[in-house]
């Protein structure tokens, strides 16, 4: 189940696979390949949420490091940015690929997202989500039923 990522970075497409008792699980296939496409070996993984369910990001290195200057460059005395900042930025953990493609979820992130002996990989393009397959299947759902019962949203998202 999937679909394939270019080598150029992008991360498209779901897959699940097996989170091992130390917490290591293998990044898919198709986004090793867009890793490799961007010549990055590690990953930052941090907290997110989507209809009040957790989640984890993944970020190539290099796009984590774009990302924290947009923040640098805003208001960092602004409330808004001090609890973005606290909550994503705070939360974030680089993570190492090993030789075998895996990477060792941190304890914490992985209470906190659920984590169990499944996990799935989802592709949001420059960056992918880390779900519970349970939870990632609720909130698939949702996200289907409200794309499907608004089909004006494409054009209001100018795609």
């Amino acid at each position: 189940m999937g679909n394939p990522a270019p080598a150029n970075g992008m991360f498209r497409g779901n897959f699940e696979h097996v989170v091992d008792d130390k917490g290591r699980v293998a990044i898919p296939a198709r986004f090793r390949e867009a890793l490799s496409g961007l010549h990055e070996e590690r990953l930052v993984v941090t907290k997110f949420g989507h209809r009040g369910r957790r989640c984890l990001d993944a970020y190539p290195l290099g796009t984590w490091r774009r990302f924290e200057r947009r923040i640098l460059s805003k208001n960092r005395f602004h409330q808004r940015v001090i609890a973005f900042s606290n909550y994503y930025v705070g939360g974030a953990q680089e993570c190492q690929l090993d030789g075998q493609g895996r990477i060792l979820i941190p304890d914490d992130l992985r209470k906190y997202a659920r984590l169990g002996r499944a996990a799935m990989f989802a592709g949001d393009i420059d960056k992918f989500r880390i779900w519970n397959t349970e939870t990632w299947q609720e909130v698939f759902e949702k996200d289907e039923h409200f794309v499907l019962d608004n089909p004006e949203l494409l054009a209001e998202l100018e795609l």
